[in-house]
């Protein structure tokens, strides 16, 4: 029985090898697909030490198991690579179509090694791989990538995952496109594709998706989607988008605000999900999904930059061009996401990276000089466009601000590493982790960096929830300290499950679907007879591997900390007002639940116990 998983396509980019390989048995039941396979494979193929953008690194493009069944939001894949950004573990996941294409094509996963000498890319057609010449496309957007590839296959249904200028300029900040405005935004990974000179990855496929059980998946899928309809946070999410929570984050003074001094944000009903709602065209929808949250096209009708239209920014862009900047004009917000999607750069770290600007200099760190004559002043919505511009082609001052905040704050000097705001490199997201401490402690140990996804324990923390599931019988309330280590560990186990199984954030987080349910999925797809005890398991396992490839890249407790800002600076409005994250507490606590010593190294006995 299973075999769900059968066939990974090598890619050797140095000599143009092409092969494919069968995944053992024993691999697919330890470590599912997705996030999973692709930290077995790295761990055990990378040496420590080696250079992210040299043809040493190799890039992981990974489906799961659910992938392309009829398990509602499964069209979503991964990828993975050490990160030329943080130097350790990165990892980030695309939703859209391309993910299911390459499931459709035959292929479960892609290794890309080594470095080719000219522009490439890859076509996989129903299980057939070449590599062709890109250096006609070399140097165009991602929109232009994507529709001159499908002009030259004949063929309007290929998906294609591309990079734009920013991965080819090997800006530490790109990501990689898929479906044009789709995005494995975070770590750089854009990056290290474009150190490759791989352009994108054209796939097309007709072939199905085995299933072990088709009835009994039916069945739980069916029972998935009828939950989806008569839950109101899904039916929020899908009538405005994930902008949807801007008010309410702002409410609770969670939303960050003039790079995160404050968590409220006085003109936060200008950028809303109401607000988006009225430039909105078209809305979109992933592979198999119910809910459709996305903002498929938008368009500027007003303002300096009317006519603007493409892809509507999710809720991370809104903030991080918008109330992190002292932004209050949809219009620009708009904008900057779009140039990001076409340059192909991630809009949390480039918004990020703007604020972190604006205060370097309203405080004369920086000069209008050393910017090209920008304003960069709060709120210029303008000089803000043109900031993210300049990083995503390398002009200019966005040189040094294309390195990312941590490595340009270290150019750059005079104190302004003291507020630059990230965790082990990676540019913080926009959830202020004064108003949930767990949310801080799952910023300080996740293994890319400050990520707001692994674990995502807000509604956790505000509901007070108990998951005995995942090792937690109660929780305590959001500004509470005590028992957030337990709480933090569980999450990060089963959202650890999730990313192998490449499903999506926003309905399969725990306060809308509960781990047994989707063991039945699982079970049903594979063959494999997947309780919930064992997924859980399966997500610590995987959650510890990444740990010690971060360890053995010299990683310890001196880096599972969070900015200055977060833990000595209190804010002065709203319900967060005095608060800090008390840290410390948590993080021994945190240690001692993992299993891991007090430098936060697994020990032999957690490594043993895990199989590791």
């Amino acid at each position: 029985m299973g075999g769900y998983l059968e066939k990974i396509l090598r890619v050797n980019l140095s000599g143009g090898k092409i092969t494919t390989e069968k995944l053992k048995e024993e691999t697919q039941k330890k470590y599912l697909g997705g996030s999973g396979l692709a930290a077995r494979i790295l761990y055990d193929e990378l040496k420590p030490g080696i250079d992210p953008l040299g043809p040493e690194n190799k890039l992981v493009f990974a489906t799961g198991p659910l992938t392309g069944t009829k398990v509602p939001s499964s069209g979503r894949h991964l990828v993975a690579a050490k990160s030329p950004l943080t130097g350790i573990w990165g990892e980030a996941t695309s939703g859209g179509f391309w993910g299911v294409e390459l499931k459709f094509a035959g292929f479960d996963a892609i290794v890309v090694e080594g470095k080719s000498d000219t522009p490439a890319y890859l076509w996989i057609n129903d299980g057939d791989a070449e590599l062709r010449d890109a250096s006609s496309i070399w140097g165009k957007n991602v929109y232009q990538t994507e529709d001159v590839i499908r002009e030259n296959l004949v063929d309007a249904k290929v998906k294609v995952a591309s990079i734009g200028p920013a991965g080819e300029k090997l800006v530490k900040i790109a990501s990689i496109m898929n479906d044009k405005d789709r995005a494995a935004g975070r770590c750089g990974l854009g990056a290290v594709m474009g150190s490759k000179k791989l352009k994108a990855i054209a796939v097309r496929g007709t072939q199905s998706v085995p299933v072990e059980d088709p009835e009994m998946l039916n069945e739980n899928a069916k029972k998935f989607r009828e939950e989806i309809k008569v839950n109101s946070f899904i039916s929020l999410l899908a009538e405005q988008g994930t902008n949807s929570i801007v008010l309410t984050m702002n409410t609770m003074g969670t939303l960050p605000t003039q790079y995160y001094r404050e968590g409220v944000f006085e003109d936060a009903d200008k950028i809303d999900g109401n607000a988006l709602m009225e430039l909105t065209i078209k809305r979109f929808g992933c592979y198999g999904c119910p809910v459709a949250c996305g903002r498929g096209r938008v368009e500027v009708r007003s303002g300096p930059f009317a006519g603007t239209s493409g892809g509507g920014p999710e809720y991370e862009t809104v903030a991080a061009f918008g109330s992190l900047c002292l932004n209050s004009d949809l219009g620009s917000i708009i904008k900057a996401g779009i140039v990001c999607d076409q340059l192909g750069m991630d809009t949390i770290s480039a918004g990020n990276i703007v604020a972190f600007s604006m205060e370097c200099y309203e405080r004369g760190i920086l000069t209008r000089e050393d910017v090209d004559g920008l304003e960069l002043t709060w709120g210029n919505s303008e000089a803000l466009v043109k900031l993210v511009e300049k990083m995503g082609m390398k002009e200019g001052i966005g040189e040094i601000l294309s390195e990312g905040v941590r490595n340009a704050s270290q150019k750059i000097g005079r104190g302004s590493e003291e507020f630059a705001m990230h965790v082990k490199g990676l540019e913080t997201p926009l959830h202020e982790p004064k108003g949930y401490k767990g949310l801080g402690l799952g910023y300080a140990t996740s293994n890319r960096g400050a990520c707001h996804l692994r674990p995502s324990p807000q509604m956790i923390e505000m509901m007070g929830e108990a998951r005995p599931e995942l090792g937690f019988d109660k929780v305590a309330g959001t500004y509470d300290v005590e028992g957030k280590g337990q709480v933090i560990k569980g999450l990060q186990d089963f959202k650890t499950t999730l990313d192998s199984l490449v499903l999506c954030s926003f309905i399969y987080d725990m306060y809308i679907y509960f781990p047994h349910e989707l063991a039945k999925m699982v079970t049903a797809t594979t063959g494999y007879d997947f309780g919930t005890g064992e997924l859980v398991r399966i997500g610590e396992r995987i959650f510890n591997l990444k740990r010690l490839f971060n360890v053995r890249e010299g990683l310890s407790k001196k880096d599972d900390t969070l900015p200055k800002r977060f833990l000595e600076e209190k804010t002065t409005k709203g319900p967060t007002a005095g608060q800090l994250v008390e840290l410390e507490p948590m993080l021994n606590e945190y240690y001692e639940v993992r299993g891991w010593n007090e430098e936060g190294i697994p020990t032999k006995e957690k490594i043993s116990e895990l199989k590791l």
